[in-house]
């Protein structure tokens, strides 16, 4: 079994969690992981996502040739950027488990993937493990839709088949991910004085709030979630307030689920909204709603039986460990690499308590990730 350095990967992701990667302001992050991977002689490119994202950097990609002839070359990615609150993050280690001082998130999302590809390669290098070519791509504004993935140069990409590190469960191998609906549901009401005359205003916000309150949401089923995230309305405390806006998104690794869940949003803002009017000298104002269903990403289900899947499973395996095939709410560039013509899944990295500051890891999960993808690439070599 190939072992890491871990007293490496830790420092590497320490190193990367402090430097702050916002969506589109992952330029530092990006040199880098560029420099890491330079000092052990990999050439590294960047594609042209910058310009597509209206961001600092493109996708990084870095080639590791083979050592053996023929063998297939395999795709490992993580993602650079972070979400907010993700600026000057100062993480606490505690032995191996590094943690938020919590004013922030910690960033092991995906700054854990990041470190376990960087300290990979670093032990191809050093053990001299025979592989084939190995291709690390590290995207860009996978946080804010995606966006890296959606934008990477498939031309500079040899390998189909490949791995995304990006989700929170060790051991467990993600296969079936949801795809996702963003909804903006925007209620037009009618001003008026708040203390003066309320009766002559229809307030959005309570129309809003209406529709809200009949609405299912969070765990809608085992397949479902659906969440209301953004609320944007009103002008000052004594303004009935004509106009809101409301902004969510539902999720499902079952498409017709998905699009009942979301005629089921749509109606309760219609409902809401049809109910609402009010008759001033003797004509009648109606509330009004306008919205919009923007799809984010599609589905994701690679076949248990697929060569990745059992690669990795064989792969676990061979290191001593247990891999198993799951099922998983979130969406990752695995989402849309797949709609792509690849076949990628998603190995998780033992990030907890993601997008929260409350966020911690413990590096021996990120370092049974490693031994487990060494032991891949070798398999992937034919070892």
């Amino acid at each position: 079994m190939a072992a890491v350095n871990r007293d490496r990967l830790k420092n590497i992701l320490l190193d990367l969690v402090r430097i702050d990667s916002l969506s589109r302001r992952e330029g530092a992050c990006a040199r880098r992981i560029q420099r890491e991977m330079e000092n052990l002689g990999v050439t590294c490119r960047f594609d042209n996502a910058a310009e597509k994202v209206k961001g600092e950097v493109g996708n990084l990609i870095a080639r590791i040739e083979g050592t053996v002839r023929g063998a297939p070359p395999l795709l490992i990615c993580a993602h650079m950027d972070t979400v907010a609150p993700g600026e000057g993050v100062k993480p606490i280690v505690e032995g191996d488990i590094i943690r938020t001082d919590g004013t922030t998130v910690l960033g092991g999302d995906d700054k854990s993937g990041c470190a376990i590809i960087l300290e990979t390669i670093h032990q191809l290098h050093e053990q001299q493990i025979p592989h084939g070519p190995v291709e690390a791509v590290f995207t860009v504004c996978e946080e804010i839709g995606l966006l890296g993935a959606k934008h990477l140069d498939l031309n500079m990409i040899e390998a189909r088949e490949g791995l995304v590190y990006d989700s929170d469960a060790p051991g467990y191998l993600f296969v079936r991910a949801p795809g996702a609906k963003a909804l903006r549901f925007t209620v037009r009401g009618l001003e008026a004085h708040a203390g003066m005359a309320p009766e002559r205003g229809l307030s959005a916000i309570k129309i809003a709030s209406e529709a809200i309150a009949t609405m299912r949401l969070g765990r809608v089923d085992d397949e479902t979630t659906a969440n209301l995230g953004l609320i944007q309305g009103g002008r000052a405390l004594n303004i009935i307030p004509n106009e809101v806006v409301v902004r969510g998104e539902a999720r499902s690794r079952n498409n017709a689920k998905l699009d009942r869940q979301v005629a089921h949003m749509i109606q309760c803002f219609e409902d809401a909204v049809g109910r609402a009017n009010v008759t001033l000298e003797g004509k009648r104002f109606d509330a009004s709603l306008n919205y919009a269903v923007h799809t984010e990403y599609e589905a994701m289900n690679v076949p248990d039986d697929a060569p990745i899947v059992r690669k990795v499973v064989e792969a676990a395996r061979r290191a001593g460990r247990v891999v198993k095939p799951e099922a998983m709410g979130g969406g990752c560039d695995a989402n849309i690499l797949n709609r792509r013509g690849l076949v990628v899944a998603n190995l998780g990295t033992g990030m907890r308590d993601i997008h929260t500051v409350r966020e911690w890891l413990d590096i021996n999960d990120m370092a049974a990730t490693a031994e487990v993808t060494l032991e891949l690439i070798r398999l992937q070599a034919g070892g």
